[in-house]
C-alpha cells in the first residue's frame, strides 16, 4: 500500500502531478489527465522530480502518483486524481474521498490493486478504449452489447 503524506517542505512553484514515466498504463492516463486539466497542472515523472522532494522517499513515488500543490500540500494515489479534477471544477470526487471513509478505503484499495497490476490493466485499458488516449474508442460498449445478446439468446 502506498504511504500518504500531508505536506512537503519543498513545495513546487506550480501545482504538479508526479507520475511513473516508465509505466505505459500511467502514461496513457496521464495523457488523458493532461487533456482534462487543460494546462492547469504541471506533469512530471517521478524519475525527473523525486529529487526535488527529499522528504518523500523514492520508493513511495514508485508506488503512487502524487499531486503536490504550491502550498506544499500532497495528495496521494486516487486522491491525486480526484484533487486534479477539483482544479477543473469537478469537486465531488475529492469531497467524497475526504468525507466518506468507505469511499476512501475502496478508492485506496482499488488504486493499490491497479498499481500492483499495471501491465494487466494497461492491456484492459487498450482493449476497452483503444491505444490512443487522445481518441477514445468505445469498445467497451460493443463488448456490452455482445454480452447482452449472448444472455438474450441463452
Amino acid at each position: 500500500m502506498f504511504k500518504k503524506f500531508e505536506y512537503t517542505e519543498n513545495p513546487p512553484s506550480e501545482d504538479t502531478m508526479i507520475w511513473d514515466g516508465k509505466c505505459g498504463f500511467c502514461k496513457f492516463w496521464k495523457t488523458r489527465w493532461e487533456v482534462k486539466t487543460k494546462g492547469i497542472l504541471k506533469f512530471e515523472t517521478y524519475q525527473d522530480a523525486a529529487h526535488k522532494f527529499p522528504d518523500i522517499p523514492l520508493k513511495e513515488f514508485k508506488k503512487a502518483s502524487r499531486l503536490i500543490e504550491t502550498d506544499g500540500k500532497v495528495y496521494d494515489g486516487p486522491d491525486s486524481a480526484y484533487r486534479s479534477l477539483w482544479h477543473t471544477g469537478t469537486k465531488r470526487w475529492h469531497q467524497y474521498y475526504n468525507s466518506s471513509s468507505l469511499f476512501r478505503k475502496m478508492s485506496d484499495h482499488a488504486y493499490n490493486h491497479i498499481a500492483k497490476n499495471r501491465s494487466f490493466y494497461f492491456s484492459v485499458t487498450k482493449m476497452m478504449f483503444g491505444k490512443d488516449p487522445l481518441n477514445f474508442k468505445p469498445y467497451w460498449l460493443l463488448y456490452l452489447v455482445i454480452f447482452a445478446l449472448i444472455l438474450w439468446w441463452l
